[in-house]
């Protein structure tokens, strides 16, 4: 399960509850949602883009801190699949 909860700013925190809870702060800018989130909330952008990263990883892999668009660096494909997810479960 992921759980998204805002902290201050461009701030989030993103629990993952799995065999092991993880916790992670992600930093997320207006102009980061508008190009990554096809019109939707910063939350959805965040549970989207963990649901990317959990198919690809373990949360206990994943960063504890973080700014949004460092996942497309380890995974080219994120940009274009996380817009394109987004569309598509409007």
């Amino acid at each position: 399960m992921i759980e998204v909860k805002h902290l201050a700013g461009d701030e989030w925190q993103v629990s993952v509850k799995g065999a092991v809870t993880t916790h992670h702060r992600v930093r997320v800018t207006k102009a980061e949602l508008d190009r990554l989130g096809s019109g939707r909330s910063v939350e959805e952008l965040l549970r989207e883009s963990f649901a990317f990263l959990l198919e690809r990883e373990p949360n206990t892999s994943i960063l504890s801190s973080f700014e949004l668009p460092l996942i497309g660096r380890y995974y080219t494909e994120y940009e274009q699949e996380i817009q394109a997810r987004l569309r598509q479960n409007r």
